[in-house]
């Protein structure tokens, strides 16, 4: 049982890192600093995409699966809802290149939103 919630518990982790990899530059308003977080996730959620990596949380949920004794995702709400975002059917090399770059573009335009308000407040 520990390990089916640890499993849920590494999918939802799975989807705010991916939320925050898009979005999370405009907490960089908020707070200057996140912006040593962010950075670095966002080049990261980009570069999964375009070399077709898997991210070190896919095998760990699958590990805590296997463990749960599950052989595939069980019905749930965290796997009705939240897995089919994170693991889209039928993705394929050509989706995560338009993933990748969609990642990108968001996170330009939220930076360039950032930078415009630094540069009309006048502060950094």
């Amino acid at each position: 049982m520990i390990y089916q919630w640890l499993a849920d518990a590494v999918v939802i982790l799975h989807l705010l890192v991916i939320i925050y990899g898009l979005l999370g530059g405009l907490l960089v308003l908020w707070r200057c600093w996140t912006i040593v977080l962010h950075l670095p996730l966002a080049i990261w959620v980009s570069v999964i995409e375009f070399a077709h990596w898997v991210c070190p949380l896919t095998p760990l949920e699958k590990w805590l699966r296997e463990s749960a004794g599950e052989e595939a995702y069980s019905v749930g709400f965290v796997e009705h809802y939240l897995i089919p975002i994170i693991y889209p059917p039928g993705l394929t090399s050509e989706i995560q290149i338009v993933l990748g770059l969609v990642a990108i573009g968001v996170n330009l335009l939220v930076y360039s939103y950032v930078f415009y308000r630094w540069h009309s407040s006048g502060s950094k």
